[in-house]
C-alpha cells in the first residue's frame, strides 16, 4: 500500500529539484534568478571535485586525495544522515562534482532520489565489505549500513576511493596508490588499539547499549553483544516496548552503562536509564564527524573517542 505522507514529500522534493536545476541552467543569463554559488573551497586549479554524502566519508577520502583532489561534504557537521532532505544548494553543488563517493546499504535513503536527475558519476564505497544484517524491528534482514564502524571495513572503502581516483585523475595513480598504503596502515594501528583496549571487559561489561543500533560492527569487531533501542534512525522511534526490551536486557546482564549517539536525542535512552539503574556512559558518535574544534573532527578521532568513552563507562577506569 502506497504510504501518502511519503508520496507528498517525494512530489514536493521532486519539484524542488526541478526548479533547482531549471535555476542552476538559467544562473548565469537571468538576475532574477539566485546563482547557486561555487563550491566551497573550490578555486581555479585543474583538481577535480568530489563530493561525499557525509562528514566521514569525506574524511576517508580526504586522506586518499590529498593535495589533488578537493572533497566537500553534502551534509555538514553534526547532521542526521539518514533522513536528510537535499536542498536546491546541495542539487546544485552535486551538478558541479566531477565524483560522488555514497556509503550504500540503504544508509542515504535520500541518494536514489538526489542522484536520478544529475549526470556525475558516483562510486559505492561500501562495496566489497562482509555484510552484516539487521536482526530486528521492520528492517530486519536488510544490511546494517554502519560498516565504517570498523577500521577493517574502512580499509576496503579506501581502496574503493583510490580506485575510483585513479580512474578520475590516472596521472596521479602513484599519489593516491601510497596515501591509500599509508592510511590503511594507520586504519591497522586503530583496529589493534579498539580490540585490545575492550578485550579486557568483565562479562557484563561487554555489552554495548545505544539508541540506534549502529554498532553491529564494531561490537563484531571487539566481540562485544550488541543492544540497542531502535535498528535505524527513523521519522518515529523508541516506542514503549522497544524501550521496556532494553530496560530488560541492562537489568537481566547488569549492563553498568548505556550509550545513545551525537544526531539523535538521549531522552529514550535516559529512559532506560532510570528503569534499569544503569547509568548514562556518555555521547557515542557514528553518522557525523564533529566541527574541527569538537571531539571528533576526523575518522580516526571518531574511533579513538567511542572506544574511550565505552571503556571508561563500562569500568568507571580512564582508559
Amino acid at each position: 500500500m502506497t504510504n501518502p505522507s511519503r508520496t507528498r514529500a517525494f512530489t514536493s522534493w521532486r519539484r524542488r529539484l526541478s526548479a533547482a536545476l531549471a535555476c542552476l541552467a538559467l544562473a548565469a543569463t537571468l538576475s532574477g534568478c539566485d546563482s547557486p554559488g561555487a563550491i566551497s573551497g573550490q578555486d581555479d586549479s585543474d583538481r577535480p571535485v568530489v563530493l561525499t554524502t557525509f562528514t566521514v566519508l569525506a574524511d576517508i577520502a580526504r586522506n586518499v586525495g590529498g593535495d589533488k583532489i578537493t572533497v566537500e561534504s553534502i551534509t555538514k557537521a553534526g547532521a542526521e544522515i539518514h533522513g536528510y532532505e537535499p536542498t536546491p544548494q546541495d542539487i546544485a553543488k552535486a551538478s558541479r562534482a566531477h565524483l560522488i563517493l555514497d556509503n550504500g546499504l540503504n544508509l542515504e535513503a535520500w541518494f536514489e532520489q538526489f542522484i536520478v536527475e544529475l549526470d556525475v558519476p558516483h562510486v559505492v564505497v561500501s562495496e566489497g565489505v562482509e555484510v552484516m544484517d539487521i536482526s530486528e524491528d521492520a528492517n530486519a534482514g536488510l544490511p546494517n549500513p554502519h560498516a565504517w564502524m570498523s577500521p577493517v571495513n574502512v580499509q576496503i572503502y579506501v581502496e574503493n576511493i583510490r580506485d575510483a581516483f585513479i580512474e578520475l585523475d590516472p596521472e596521479n595513480r602513484e599519489y593516491y596508490t601510497r596515501n591509500a598504503t599509508a592510511y590503511n596502515a594507520e586504519l591497522e594501528t586503530l583496529e589493534k588499539n579498539l580490540v585490545q583496549g575492550l578485550s579486557g571487559l568483565k562479562e557484563n561489561e561487554r555489552a554495548l547499549v545505544t539508541c540506534e543500533g549502529a554498532f553491529s560492527y564494531l561490537a563484531r569487531d571487539a566481540g562485544l553483544t550488541e543492544k540497542y533501542i531502535w535498528a535505524v534512525n527513523a521519522e518515529q522511534q523508541a516506542t514503549p516496548r522497544q524501550i521496556a526490551s532494553a530496560i530488560e536486557f541492562v537489568k537481566d546482564n547488569e549492563v553498568p552503562a548505556v550509550f545513545c549517539e551525537s544526531t539523535v536525542s538521549d531522552a529514550p535512552m535516559q529512559q532506560v536509564v532510570q528503569g534499569s539503574g544503569s547509568t548514562f556512559g556518555g555521547t557515542l558518535f557514528v553518522d557525523s564527524l564533529s566541527e574541527a574544534d569538537g571531539p571528533v573532527p576526523t575518522y580516526l578521532d571518531l574511533i579513538r573517542h567511542d572506544t574511550d568513552v565505552i571503556l571508561q563507562a563500562l569500568t568507571g577506569e580512564k582508559p
